[in-house]
């Protein structure tokens, strides 16, 4: 197994996913706001991608944490880096569960995994994957700095538009506490 670290910024802390998340993980994944990310599934097919999403960790080395406001509640959703088979290159991606949308929460998190990424993992660069109509993750994507770069075509997924994001050299982010 690989230890997965825990990031803390400001608001936040990412932590490893793990079963004590299935149920807002699976209430996430049974709801419209799935719809963007290959849901909505049924409890079955949730606890299918929590597995996966902890598996990601041992087969890649880095994964996606559970985020955790650290004043307020509990599990607000799932951010981190992301390159399972048949991604373009590896991703920062960002689900929040419902209510938790409007806080800034998703890019808090998404700008400590990025620096994650490029000070711990040494990558040079990183992509967002959006699916046309998600207007709130193309916000996101924005925010961080990214700029679209065209289009991929997923078997699974569909057509996506590919969000590319300034690469370390050019990194403000800071905010992120600790790496532990």
């Amino acid at each position: 197994m690989t230890e997965i670290p825990t990031l803390e910024t400001p608001r936040l802390i990412l932590r490893a996913p793990g079963i004590g998340d299935y149920e807002p993980f699976a209430a996430f994944y049974a709801s419209d706001r799935a719809k963007f990310v290959g849901g909505p599934l049924n409890r079955e097919g949730s606890w299918r991608m929590l597995a996966m999403e902890i598996g990601h960790w041992t087969l890649a080395g880095f994964g996606r944490w559970i985020v955790d406001v650290k004043d307020g509640p509990s599990t607000v959703g799932l951010v981190g880096l992301f390159a399972p088979e048949g991604w373009p290159e590896p991703e920062i991606g960002w689900d929040l569960f419902e209510g938790h949308e409007g806080k800034g929460y998703a890019t808090e998190a998404a700008l400590a995994a990025r620096a994650y990424a490029y000070d711990v993992l040494g990558w040079q660069t990183a992509i967002s994957l959006v699916k046309p109509g998600n207007e709130g993750s193309a916000r996101v994507a924005r925010r961080m700095g990214a700029q679209p770069d065209g289009e991929f075509e997923h078997l699974r997924h569909g057509v996506v538009n590919v969000w590319r994001h300034p690469g370390p050299e050019s990194s403000t982010e800071g905010g992120v506490e600790a790496y532990a």
